[in-house]
């Protein structure tokens, strides 16, 4: 008698339990149910429905963003007229990282809450639940599935709730962002999703989770600083950005806890979200415009341009005569500079729209293309050494012949002067250029031309303006004597990017770049011969294999083998972005470098104002790691991060100060600048 009551009752529990769950469904590596808080409800009650999903170790499902790939899991239900269920209540996610992509999902038990509602005026004896759950459950592999879920609850005067599962409803709210009803905005412009959030400072954020899918690079860096009460965040704009809601959910995730806050789209009144020390701003295109021509014009400054320009100087100074020769002189000059500039526009967008990480200087990351302009410039040092000459037409400017062929020196002189400055940023620079490559197509060449035209302004001056013109001495003996000295800074230019071949490749690979700059030597040399009719075709022929040879020799370069770079070691450290976040968490100050071995512009800003004892006792006395990254060769997390501060190349000097918004330094350090910076952030509160 005693055993058939204890089967009765384990009868009993055992439906009663079964009353609030459908049972487990198996699909592949995955296995689900469909479960009730209550077992039995009542007419007016509101309950939670739970989707639980156990998938097999390593694989995961995904949250209402996805992230790079993946779908969310989609629930259609099938309910009594007048009950209804709301959407789901999504768990915080964990970032799943697949290299290169990023996705958003859940690994391990996962709880997916609906809210279940119950009209006051419901009058029938049971609720039947129908579900149809769609998901897809990935490895390194993705396998879409389904299920069809039933649930029936009885409907009393009471509600009694499923007891066996009280555990797992208390678990899942658990795992839900605690909703925050705080003050947030957010912004788009820029090339960059930016958001300022009302925020207590005592809760430190490590990161955060866009639920609106492609707004956000998932695998962009992100950025997250306190300004007083306010937290900024920003992170770059998803490749097929198209659009947003003009509210849209945020999840906060600090060490402990995690949080969700509705942020609402700036207006027009209110569009400019200050991310960075003011690096973010909706600036006028006129302006844009304007710092672009100005950038180029100072770009006639820089060490790396001056040599080649003195080149054209010299062709004007020698037509100062011949104003009519000047002016055309200008025009093809100009023209050949704002073409080069639109040209390397129109490959920097077609390379970003494929794909690739560049950006201004982009070509100088391969090392191929360095060891093409060593040869380059070492052939004009020995053309104006009298070695060769390659007809750019700076003298004997009265011949027809050699009157086309001025104008074609002087279109080729502005391509080589475009080609030249790519090592170098000027002030305004940086900014127009990260502006361009965040816009339109045509606004983007737009601004390169406009930087092609502050470079070429100077010679335009010259050649249509009579109180400039006036100002150029009279061509005499004198210009070949400084041709020929001309040569020497060609020269030096070479050794240069000589030095960054070998920085990029290694010792082996420059020493037979140096053969190949031997052979261009001999090259010229033989061509040089021929021109003057000293040696026939088989000389010219031997100067075209010479010249073949040199072109082949970077091609078979060996590897550069791993090796530590120990010079500053106790100055600064490698960056990285988890370094930078790691230090930043700790709330320590930080310095962050971006530079390259052919940014002559970075190399004398680290000479002259970061290298130097001065600069190494403020980094020590205010207790600041300083981070390079080297962007020599491409680094697909180092263009991510310039993106960031709306740069397209570098130099970038950012300082971040505990407490206090990024700052970025400008472009062109001074000896005390950074110890200037350190002492004004130091004080502010």
């Amino acid at each position: 008698m005693r055993f058939i009551v204890f089967a009765l009752l384990c009868s009993w529990f055992s439906v009663a339990a079964l009353a609030s769950s459908s049972g487990w469904q198996t699909a592949k590596h995955l296995q689900a149910e469909l479960v009730s808080e209550f077992q039995q409800v009542r007419a007016g009650q509101k309950g939670q429905l739970a989707l639980h999903f156990i998938p097999d170790a390593h694989w995961h499902t995904y949250w209402q963003n996805p992230g790079d790939s993946g779908l969310p899991t989609r629930l259609s239900w099938q309910l009594p007229e007048g009950v209804s269920v709301g959407d789901i209540q999504w768990p915080t996610p964990q970032a799943i990282s697949v290299p290169p992509l990023v996705n958003y999902g859940f690994e391990g038990s996962t709880i997916l809450l609906s809210e279940l509602r119950i009209p006051a005026d419901y009058t029938a004896e049971t609720i039947d639940i129908q579900l149809q759950a769609d998901w897809l459950v990935c490895e390194e592999i993705c396998i879409p599935a389904e299920a069809q879920f039933s649930l029936s609850l009885p409907v009393a005067s009471e509600a009694i709730a499923a007891v066996d599962y009280q555990a797992l409803f208390t678990q899942a709210q658990q795992q839900l962002p605690q909703p925050l009803n705080v003050n947030g905005r957010f912004d788009t412009s820029g090339g960059a999703f930016s958001a300022v959030i009302d925020w207590q400072p005592s809760t430190q954020i490590t990161g955060f989770f866009v639920a609106a899918s492609e707004l956000v690079d998932h695998a962009g860096a992100q950025l997250i600083s306190q300004q007083g009460d306010q937290l900024l965040l920003q992170q770059p704009l998803n490749t097929y950005y198209s659009g947003v809601a003009a509210q849209i959910e945020l999840v906060l995730v600090s060490d402990t806890a995690a949080y969700s806050v509705l942020l609402t789209q700036s207006g027009p009144e209110t569009t400019e979200i200050i991310i960075t020390g003011g690096q973010q701003t909706d600036t006028g295109l006129w302006l844009i415009l304007l710092m672009a021509a100005t950038g180029g014009l100072i770009l006639n400054l820089m060490p790396c341009v001056f040599p080649v320009l003195s080149l054209k100087a010299l062709s004007i100074a020698a037509n100062s005569q011949q104003h009519q020769q000047q002016k055309r002189d200008a025009l093809f000059y100009s023209a050949g500079v704002v073409v080069s500039f639109v040209t390397l526009a129109i490959v920097l967008i077609a390379l970003r729209s494929a794909g690739a990480a560049v950006g201004w200087g982009f070509q100088l990351q391969s090392p191929y293309i360095v060891a093409l302009l060593v040869y380059l410039l070492f052939a004009l040092g020995l053309s104006l050494s009298g070695v060769v000459q390659f007809g750019l037409g700076l003298m004997n400017a009265g011949s027809s012949l050699v009157t086309a062929q001025g104008g074609k020196g002087a279109f080729f002189t502005g391509v080589l002067a475009v080609v030249v400055a790519s090592p170098c940023t000027a002030p305004f620079m940086g900014s127009a250029l990260g502006y361009a490559v965040t816009q339109s197509a045509f606004v983007a060449v737009l601004v390169f031309a406009a930087l092609g035209v502050g470079m070429a302004l100077p010679f335009l001056l010259l050649a249509f303006v009579p109180g400039f013109a006036k100002r150029l001495p009279k061509p005499g003996a004198w210009m070949d004597t400084v041709k020929q000295w001309l040569a020497y800074p060609l020269y030096l230019s070479a050794v240069w990017l000589l030095w960054v071949y070998g920085r990029q490749s290694g010792v082996d690979a420059q020493a037979l770049l140096l053969i190949g700059v031997v052979c261009i030597a001999a090259a010229c040399w033989l061509w040089g011969r021929t021109q003057l009719a000293l040696a026939g075709k088989v000389t010219a022929s031997v100067a075209l294999l010479l010249v073949l040879a040199a072109l082949a020799i970077p091609a078979f370069a060996p590897a550069k083998m791993p090796q530590q770079d120990a010079a500053g070691a106790e100055h600064w450290q490698p960056w990285s972005g988890d370094t930078l976040k790691q230090l930043r968490a700790e709330g320590k100050p930080v310095l962050v470098n971006m530079t390259a071995d052919w940014c002559i512009t970075c190399l004398v800003n680290e000479r002259v104002a970061l290298n130097t004892e001065s600069s190494k006792a403020a980094l020590a006395l205010y207790d600041v790691t300083y981070l390079k990254g080297d962007w020599t060769l491409r680094d697909a997390a180092i263009t991510e991060y310039l993106r960031l501060y709306q740069r397209d190349g570098v130099p970038l000097y950012v300082l971040y100060w505990p407490g206090q918004p990024p700052e970025v330094l400008p472009q062109i350090l001074t000896p005390d600048t950074l110890a200037q910076t350190l002492q004004r952030v130091s004080r502010q509160p």
